[in-house]
């Protein structure tokens, strides 16, 4: 009995943590940033939600890496082979399986935070289709704006789940994030210009990587810039964020490793997420 139990204890351990590498780059990328952002924008956080905030976004970002994940492994065996299916901890038959069950569990969760936060579900997944089935990942332009979207209606959806309601300061802020998040996502197209060139994806760094790297010298600077202006941050709040905008962008100019390009896509998601933290 008690090795059935260990066995069993084993088994259930292995499944978490498959599930877990699944989302394990988003975790300090987006997971805790996010969090952090949810509740400098909420007007009246409401505490008790913020495990529900946590499960609600961790279910949902699985759901959409498993989904991504599992239609390309040849891609992320030669691009990304940490990942669970590329590494052979679960086949892409079962991953689909996983994917199609949390699709009513993410829906059914956000019924229960109300119609907004079910809305907020809906859309995501349905920009996930268009991303993933109807070829919104293959063109930079569409990718960098799809992205933006989602990126846009899932911060909606955390405030939704945690309580708080969207006025008209909170909704400036969201398009202004908006507008940061499509100039400048072709940061994360950096790390993954390999896989990118061998699957023929048309990313703005694969087809223009001069400008992109350019453009990425002049657009974080500039809207650190703008947004301290906007908002009318303090001097040293606005040096601070400029510097760091400033810092990111040098890296993308002069570090051009692969292993480079992961820890400046890194901090270029950090950099947003301030980015994010001081327009609210």
């Amino acid at each position: 009995m008690l090795s059935q139990a260990l066995d069993s204890s084993r088994c259930i351990n292995r499944h978490i943590m498959i599930l877990f590498l699944f989302t394990k780059s988003d975790m300090l990328t987006v997971i805790i940033p996010m969090t952090l952002s949810t509740f400098a924008a909420a007007p009246y956080p409401n505490v008790n939600r913020l495990l529900g905030l946590i499960i609600w976004m961790w279910l949902h970002l699985l759901k959409h890496n498993i989904y991504n994940q599992m239609l390309d492994p040849e891609e992320d065996r030669r691009n990304k082979p940490h990942r669970p299916i590329a590494a052979g901890r679960i086949t892409v038959q079962n991953a689909a399986y996983v994917c199609w069950l949390l699709l009513p569990v993410c829906l059914i969760l956000s019924a229960t935070y109300g119609t907004k936060a079910l809305a907020c579900s809906a859309c995501l997944e349905a920009l996930s289709i268009w991303y993933n089935d109807f070829g919104g990942d293959k063109t930079w332009l569409s990718k960098n704006l799809l992205t933006a979207i989602a990126y846009t209606i899932f911060e909606l959806g955390t405030t939704t789940v945690l309580g708080s309601s969207v006025n008209n300061i909170y909704a400036c802020a969201a398009a202004f994030n908006f507008a940061v998040f499509a100039t400048t996502l072709h940061a994360q197209d950096f790390k993954d210009e390999e896989g990118d060139q061998l699957t023929g994806r048309c990313t703005l760094v694969t087809l223009f990587p001069t400008f992109a790297r350019v453009s990425m010298m002049i657009s974080i600077p500039l809207w650190s810039l703008c947004l301290s202006r906007i908002w009318k941050v303090d001097l040293v709040c606005s040096v601070a964020f400029i510097a760091y905008g400033m810092i990111v962008e040098a890296r993308f100019m002069v570090y051009r490793t692969a292993s480079a390009h992961k820890q400046s896509c890194k901090l270029y998601s950090i950099s947003d997420f301030i980015s994010g933290n001081y327009i609210y």
